[in-house]
């Protein structure tokens, strides 16, 4: 009996986990059809502020979902009657495709989960009403939908989950420690099924935030150019669906890509800083590479956090090479200058991204390079590329140290 069980589980922690459904929204598009054919034809969506009133208008560019709440409400047909806070109608919107892109009719049908993450939760509401809680009382509901948890709950409603509904905020590596924990879920069998990613609208309390942190550019984010400046904050939402071998095969399910490594490690260098020589980065990429089995070599492309402050790009660049070694990196891009960084969702993002590169033997571009660093001999794909991609490793780095990465293969 006691044999029998290690054998089980020593083969469900082996097991593949597939990746059977994505779904998107972001600056550059309402689905993942319409991001695909931004990222092919190189136009960002950096603009702007238009969809929230804030004293930086026209002085602060951002990556906004160009959809009112109004019109996510109707888009996704809900009573006009709810508490719905904007993070909680874009997560909606990418996890329903996701769902649908799986081709999932019965979502209770196995052992299924949301692993949810999200940095802002419900706030752009909140900060909205705050001072008028008390004198408007029918505005208090929006209370209640202020947490992070609250917009995974809301996202698990709407698809009329059942089962386990979690949330992860661990700052801009929150949606790489969903899809992370989604695997380890299906891996020890407690679950069959996870619909995993992240969601984060753009907030008065995120971009004032990040401008008093001098990390937001004035213009276009630059990621990995000697002259960069800083982001652009962005929102968006993705999830993708991961499912067991078994499901797949019981199910003769198409599969998108797997998820073959998987790495999170804090440096705890600082409360907004990465460490100067990447030691958060490099192991986490090396841990992703030891749970996939894979040789360095076997990656064909990485999509880098790529943020284009100066502190990440740097801490980044070296940690490349201390995995890859000099001259030996694999080629990269940064597709934050298209989206902006979308915080939490960010990961969940370039999830779909590095999927799609794969699908389609596509590097997709790092817009605004000019001019390569002083400090290492680094160079990204600056114009769309055909290329066979078979390994992509995408890197997703957080707050207070917290590095995450992911390995995405075709097989």
């Amino acid at each position: 009996m006691v044999n029998s069980y290690i054998v089980t589980v020593l083969t469900k922690m082996s097991q593949k986990i597939a990746i059977t459904g994505m779904g998107i929204i972001s600056s550059i598009g309402n689905n993942v059809e319409e991001n695909f054919i931004s990222l092919q034809s190189g136009k960002h969506g950096i603009s702007d502020i238009q969809m929230f009133e804030t004293r930086h208008a026209g002085a602060i560019k951002t990556g906004e979902v160009k959809l009112s709440n109004e019109e996510l409400i109707q888009k996704l047909q809900l009573d006009e009657d709810n508490n719905v806070t904007r993070t909680s109608l874009l997560g909606m919107v990418a996890a329903k495709e996701a769902i649908e892109s799986a081709g999932i009719s019965e979502i209770n049908g196995y052992r299924t989960g949301l692993i949810s993450s999200t940095s802002v939760g419900g706030m752009d509401i909140t900060e909205k009403y705050f001072y008028s809680y008390e004198n408007f009382p029918e505005k208090q509901k929006y209370i209640d939908a202020h947490d992070a948890g609250n917009s995974s709950l809301a996202i698990a409603g709407y698809l009329g989950l059942k089962g386990m509904v979690s949330t992860i905020s661990t700052a801009c590596s929150s949606a790489a420690n969903a899809i992370m924990m989604g695997a380890k879920l299906i891996k020890n069998g407690v679950l069959d099924r996870v619909i995993v990613g992240g969601t984060d609208s753009l907030s008065k309390f995120t971009l004032n935030g990040f401008n008093t942190l001098m990390i937001l550019t004035d213009s276009y984010n630059t990621p990995f150019d000697n002259d960069r400046k800083g982001l652009n904050l962005g929102e968006a939402a993705a999830f993708l669906v991961l499912e067991s071998e078994e499901i797949v095969k019981k199910e003769n399910k198409k599969v998108l890509a797997y998820l073959s490594g998987y790495g999170n490690a804090n440096d705890a260098h600082h409360q907004t800083a990465s460490s100067e020589n990447g030691q958060g980065a490099f192991l986490a990429m090396q841990q992703a590479l030891k749970i996939s089995g894979l040789a360095k070599e076997d990656i064909n492309y990485i999509n880098v956090h790529g943020t284009a402050t100066p502190n990440n790009d740097l801490s980044e660049g070296i940690a490349m090479i201390r995995i890859f070694g000099e001259n030996q990196v694999p080629e990269f891009s940064s597709t934050k200058a298209f989206t902006g960084h979308t915080l939490a969702a960010a990961a969940g993002i370039e999830a779909v991204f590095s999927i799609l590169a794969m699908q389609n033997g596509l590097i997709f571009p790092n817009l605004n390079f000019t001019t390569k660093m002083a400090e290492f001999d680094l160079t990204p794909v600056t114009e769309l590329k055909k290329k066979d991609i078979n390994h992509v490793l995408s890197n997703s780095f957080g707050f207070g140290g917290n590095c995450s990465t992911l390995i995405f293969s075709k097989s």
